[in-house]
Formats: C-alpha cells, sequence, structure tokens
C-alpha cells in the first residue's frame, strides 16, 4: 500500500464499517482490472541489494520517477517511499525489503494492463541503467539473506517488524525476501462478491502452483517450488491464509467486517505519527481500548481502511477483491496472471462453471492442498489425481471466459492471448520453479547467479 489513509470520518457502530466495504458494489459497466507486481532491485556489477540511501539507491530511483513523471512524492518521516498519480491512477511503492511495486491504475482491459506493465518498466529502466541497478522478476530472493537485504525507513514496516516474530515463524521473510504479482477486482453485489470470493479462494493454491518461481534461497535450492506459498503457511494465522466462512452459501460483508475486528492492529496514524497498536484488536480499539494512551483515541474510517490493508487472507476483501497467491515472475506473468482470474471471475458463465467445479470442496481439502503445492506444485495431489488436470480444466475455463468478454487488440486478438504462459506451463507439466532449478542443475553449474541475467527486467 503506497499511501495509508487518513479519513476522519468517526464511526459509531459495525454497520459502518460493513457498508464501508459494500460501497465497493458497483455496475458491471465499471468493473475494472487494477494489477500490482513487485521486483527485486539489484546492482549489476555484483547481484547485490540496493539500499534505501546513497546515490544509487532506492530514494534515487522514486526520486528520479518523481522528476519524470510528475507523481506526488508520499513522505514518510522525511524520507520518499513512494509515488501516487495525482488523479488516483496507480501508485508506486517500496517493500520492505526495497522490493519495487508498481500498483496499476485501475483498467478496462488486459490490453491496457500490459501496456501499463511494459511502460513503468521501461521508464524504470531509463532511470536505474545509469545507476547501475536491474530488476528481478521471481517469487523468492535467490541469493541474500535476511541479514543482507537493506530495510525501507518505513513507519508501518517497522511496527510489523517488530510484530512478525512474536506470531509466526516466517513473516520477516514474507515481508523482506518475497515478491508477488496480484489483482484486484470488483463485485456487483453482496452475492456477486460471496461467489467471486469463495471461487478465488478455493483456487488461489492452483494459482501458487502455476505461478510457482521461488525454489532458491541464500544461494541454494530450498527444497520448494514455491518459498513464497510455504512462508505463508506461518506468517500470523490470525490475520492470513484461508477464511473458513467465505465456505459458507450465507457469506456476506459483515461476516468479513466481524472477522477483521477480532484481528489485532497494526497502528494507527495521528497527526503523521504512527502509534504501534499491536496489543489491541480493531473490536477492542472500537470499545475504547487506546482511551488514555494517545491523544485522538475516537476510530475513523481512516483507521479502519488502513486496518483493511494489513489483513492477508488467501483472497482479501476491501472495496475490491485482491487475489494474493502469486509469486512474482518475467514480464509475461504480469499480464498472465490477471488474465488468469478476470478469465474466471469476469464472465457470468465461466464463474458459474468455475463455481460448480469447485462446489463441494471442503475447507480441510482445500487447506491440504494449500499445504501441498509450495513443495509439490502441479503435482500436488487433489481427490486422487494430480493438481495438473484441475489446472487444465481451470484455465480452459478463463480462456472461454476471455474469450467471451471479447475485449480486442489493434490485432484483433482478444485477452485468451496472455494466457501463454499457463499454456506453456500445462504442456511442459512442469512450473518456472521447474524450469529454474533444472537450469541450476545444468547449464548455471550449481549457481544462482545466472539468475540475475537472464531474469531481470
Amino acid at each position: 500500500m503506497a499511501r495509508d489513509t487518513t479519513d476522519q470520518t468517526p464511526l459509531s457502530s459495525v454497520q459502518d464499517l460493513t457498508d464501508y466495504i459494500a460501497a465497493g458494489n458497483k455496475p458491471r459497466e465499471r468493473f475494472r482490472i487494477g494489477t500490482e507486481h513487485e521486483k527485486f532491485a539489484f546492482f549489476r556489477a555484483d547481484n547485490s541489494p540496493v539500499p534505501y540511501f546513497g546515490e544509487a539507491s532506492i530514494s534515487a530511483l522514486l526520486t528520479g520517477l518523481q522528476q519524470k513523471s510528475g507523481w506526488e512524492p508520499i513522505m514518510d518521516g522525511g524520507n520518499i517511499i513512494g509515488l501516487a498519480e495525482p488523479s488516483g491512477m496507480g501508485a508506486i511503492s517500496i517493500e520492505p525489503g526495497g522490493q519495487f511495486e508498481l500498483s496499476g491504475a485501475p483498467l478496462d482491459t488486459l490490453h491496457e494492463t500490459c501496456r501499463e506493465s511494459n511502460q513503468h518498466l521501461a521508464t524504470l529502466r531509463d532511470i536505474a541503467e545509469p545507476m547501475g541497478i536491474r530488476f528481478l522478476g521471481i517469487g523468492g530472493s535467490p541469493k541474500w539473506t535476511y541479514a543482507q537485504t537493506p530495510q525501507m525507513p518505513k513507519s508501518r514496516y517497522e511496527i510489523m517488524t517488530r510484530y512478525m516474530p512474536k506470531v509466526g515463524s516466517k513473516g520477516l521473510d514474507m515481508m523482506y525476501r518475497t515478491c508477488t504479482i496480484q489483482v484486484n477486482l470488483d463485485f456487483s453485489s453482496e452475492a456477486d462478491m460471496r461467489q467471486k470470493m469463495r471461487v478465488s479462494m478455493k483456487l488461489q493454491s492452483l494459482a501458487t502452483a502455476l505461478f510457482a518461481s521461488s525454489p532458491f534461497t541464500e544461494g541454494k535450492p530450498n527444497g520448494l517450488l514455491s518459498w513464497r506459498g510455504d512462508i505463508w503457511r506461518d506468517v500470523d494465522n490470525q490475520r492470513s491464509g484461508l477464511l473458513d466462512f467465505t465456505f459458507r452459501d450465507d457469506f456476506g460483508f459483515r461476516d468479513y467486517a466481524e472477522w477483521a475486528l477480532d484481528v489485532p492492529m497494526y497502528f494507527i496514524v495521528r497527526d503523521g505519527r504512527y502509534h504501534d497498536c499491536t496489543h489491541v484488536t480493531f473490536r477492542q480499539f472500537m470499545n475504547g481500548a487506546l482511551k488514555g494512551e494517545i491523544a485522538d483515541p475516537a476510530p475513523t474510517m481512516g483507521d479502519w481502511t488502513n486496518h483493511l490493508s494489513t489483513l492477508f487472507p488467501d483472497v482479501r476483501l476491501k472495496r475490491f477483491l485482491e487475489m494474493r497467491g502469486a509469486d512474482g515472475g518475467p514480464w509475461r506473468r504480469i499480464c498472465a496472471l490477471p488474465a488468469f482470474w478476470v478469465g474466471l471471475l469476469y464472465d457470468d458463465a465461466a464463474l458459474q462453471a468455475a463455481d460448480e467445479l469447485t462446489r463441494d470442496w471442503s475447507f480441510a481439502e482445500v487447506s491440504a492442498l494449500r499445504d501441498a503445492v509450495p513443495a509439490a506444485g502441479l503435482k500436488a495431489q487433489f481427490r486422487g489425481h494430480a493438481l495438473l488436470d484441475v489446472a487444465r480444466e481451470v484455465v480452459g475455463i478463463s480462456r472461454t471466459g476471455l474469450k467471451t468478454r471479447g475485449k480486442l487488440n489493434r490485432e484483433s486478438q482478444d485477452e485468451s492471448i496472455f494466457l501463454a504462459p499457463l499454456d506453456e506451463v500445462l504442456a511442459k507439466k512442469a512450473t518456472l520453479a521447474e524450469d529454474l532449478l533444472s537450469l541450476y542443475h545444468g547449464r548455471w553449474n550449481g549457481s544462482v547467479e545466472p539468475v540475475f541475467e537472464d531474469y531481470q527486467y
């Protein structure tokens, strides 16, 4: 999240919180696609990480982008930590370990999404190249230890860094050593949200398998295909993972709000200062728990908005749905991930087909699949068959949905062209992670260093 919210609207009831989420309902003609992608910044000379401060640094990249784009700088304690397009059409932010993120504009088609990514990466290269900086597109930091990874001067990250070791064993790895591609999608009603949430929650592990690209840690194979996927199994299980209530047929906005209320907070912002609130849940905050601790202890809509951004279920509900299961990857996958989900969720027949396919999948089965996928990928077993078989069917549904949408480019091609990287995975029966491992044991001669050359942006 590039910028934390400071909406001062007072909160008085759980209904206020529910209504905020429900206000995301919009007519189909206003549905948009918001794609986010992260990448690791490194120095080309020695494949070392890029620090925040210095002439060649994360802050210098942000300053250069600000000067070139005219976007508004986002500041924290006097440090530039991101950029925002003035009319709300996108933002650039930095993750805790310096991972560079584009939060794309809400766009109508996947063709626009790919053009946006291309333009962003080209602009970034123009600024980074004179500094000797390049960017790596995979899901996990392949070489650097946690101690070698720089820390960004961002207040919310300081609070999270202190808190994560208290609630899980892998939270700091998640923050500092992983990258993702995500897509944010709209809903038209509570019933539409429910169906999309149910389908995407059940299929998120399939996305993890299809996009697995994090088989290395600290210079050697880690025994996994998606290290990132494995990390999310023990980050902070109060606020992450699968949500069992989303499998119910009567699940609604209120259920999500009630769940979020009982998750510990990270912070509130008052007069530009971040206050550590990890000792209280939002419900306790609503009931006056911070009175006497800070000035202005009354909850605001900005506090709620920020709290929703600190929840990490596999599918996150705000005023839209965020698909959170995929590893980061090369440029073509920045287009493939939103294509996969748009095809499934933005066409009524495709959504219904995906819902029918997964309708009787139990929470226990989906949980077991989520546990198996990081190591086994598409070879994970589901109901006696390899997940690869399910993947073929689901990608087929997505392709049909994209073709039905009929969004054409100048060459009269529909959006299904962006599924090509997944078609390659299915044809080879191997993920990108398995390709990387083959290179490591073959042409790369047992070294991860070539990944920086072969998979750079």
